[in-house]
């Protein structure tokens, strides 16, 4: 489990470094204003399907499914061509309509913003495509146990972004959006590249001829398939991407504030992203087979002991994370963005988003865990009736908090509704199964080392101080 687990890991590490990257780049480049709130726009919303597929909903459903399909060739063509098409017929409406979903997304900006980013929307727009492609090859290669590549492969999107920055320097910062643009679509087709690749290598490539081939004679055998994956797919959807749908509520409702709060909610995002990228969903991804296995075989204390070490490692990791984060999110935003375009101003700013966001990783990358039970189980109403509740809170805390706090207290909102998220989550995966599993030894380990750990974070604060 844990090899899994640190592949997917060091893949995402190497990738979010790399994003990081990019991200000191666009801030010393474009700085916390309208180009990059424009940008950041633009990117949203295919970047939002990106993480509903590529990080659970689709794989949660699709590989149990193909594992009990009688035609698997088949029921794969049909899946890739009833997605594909309906994908490609939502982008191209994108393309045709460009300001009227620029105005979807950023509702407050005025209609000149909104012509400014229309055309940036239409082009990101086609990166979706590109990345359901991707997503639904990574789903073979993860049945196959193999997962260096679709973690490593996430790398090649921000090194594209990367050379997009490098030729556009010293341009005018529209230009500078768009090489960002074009660089999003070449991204994903520098990932599509190589996950076709592996699954020639790993030999799974007559798979899809195959399925092309009998189509026609068995597609009539799989509506009962068909039917059954579509029911389970869009409430997994909808149970999985709690996080991903309050990030995109956010930039939707900071549309209305000042310049620049898009921006600070973005690269804050970003680094509240790293930990739960790094070790929840890459622990997620690597578990999901096995308890999944296990529960088909009704096997229930092996899918357990997955369960308990998985548990224990996300909460060391995550507490840790959590902690340094909150107590060094004015260093780390220091360190990492004020240069270039981007102020003092725009750091303090960052920081208070940043602290907010920080108070939500726990429940957030827990809550990934557990819900994993729910899916393995085939129980996808009941993540979805979850997830409904949580956005549902995170939009009333959004609209409470906004006023106050500003972009601030839309990040604090989000943090909120996931520990409301995480209750319901526990109570649906069973209080007696979370109980048996923190009722260890390990508690009064977690306790001790998380009050040193706060000691030796203070002692850094306090030495950095000097410094800043």
């Amino acid at each position: 489990m844990f090899k899994a687990i640190f592949t997917n890991s060091f893949g995402i590490l190497f990738s979010r470094i790399l994003g990081l990257v990019r991200d000191l780049m666009t801030a010393s480049f474009l700085g916390a204003n309208i180009y990059t709130d424009i940008f950041f726009i633009a990117f949203k919303l295919p970047n939002l399907f990106r993480r509903i597929f590529a990080e659970g909903a689709f794989t949660q459903v699709f590989i149990p499914a193909f594992t009990r399909s009688r035609h698997k060739a088949v029921f794969s063509i049909h899946i890739l061509l009833v997605f594909f098409l309906v994908i490609m017929l939502f982008t191209l409406m994108v393309n045709l309509f460009p300001y009227a979903a620029s105005k979807a997304i950023a509702v407050g900006f005025d209609a000149q913003t909104i012509s400014l980013a229309a055309p940036f929307v239409a082009i990101n727009f086609f990166y979706l495509p590109l990345i359901f492609l991707v997503t639904f090859f990574s789903t073979f290669l993860q049945y196959k146990q193999h997962f260096a590549t679709t973690a490593y492969a996430t790398a090649l999107l921000n090194i594209s972004l990367i050379g997009a920055l490098l030729l556009s320097e010293g341009m005018h910062e529209s230009d500078v959006v768009y090489y960002l643009s074009y660089g999003v679509v070449v991204g994903g087709l520098l990932q599509l590249a190589v996950h076709v690749a592996a699954i020639y290598r790993l030999g799974l490539m007559p798979l899809f001829p195959g399925g092309i081939k009998y189509y026609r004679r068995k597609i009539t055998t799989l509506t009962q398939e068909s039917r059954r994956f579509k029911q389970q797919f869009f409430p997994a959807v909808w149970g999985d991407s709690t996080a991903q749908f309050s990030a995109f509520l956010d930039t939707w409702l900071a549309s209305f504030l000042a310049t620049g709060a898009i921006s600070y909610l973005y690269y804050a995002n970003r680094i509240f992203q790293l930990p739960l990228a790094l070790f929840a969903i890459a622990a997620s991804i690597a578990l999901f087979p096995k308890v999944a296995r296990h529960l088909k075989h009704h096997d229930e204390a092996k899918a357990m002991v997955f369960m308990r070490k998985a548990f224990w490692f996300l909460l060391f990791v995550l507490s840790f994370s959590t902690l340094g984060g909150y107590i060094l999110s004015y260093e780390i935003t220091w360190l990492l963005f004020e240069r270039g375009a981007f102020h003092a101003e725009d750091t303090l700013n960052t920081t208070i988003v940043l602290q907010m966001y920080m108070i939500g990783l726990l429940p957030f990358g827990l809550s990934k865990l557990f819900a994993l039970w729910l899916y393995a189980q085939q129980r996808q109403g009941e993540a979805a009736k979850i997830a409904t509740y949580t956005l549902g809170s995170n939009i009333i805390l959004s609209l409470a908090l906004i006023a106050p706090l500003q972009a601030g207290g839309l990040a604090l909102a989000s943090s909120l509704s996931g520990f409301i998220g995480f209750v319901m989550t526990v109570r649906a995966f069973g209080s007696r199964r979370f109980f048996d599993i923190i009722t260890t030894k390990y508690l009064i380990a977690y306790a001790f080392s998380m009050l040193l750990f706060i000691l030796l974070l203070l002692v850094l604060k306090e030495l950095l101080h000097g410094y800043l």
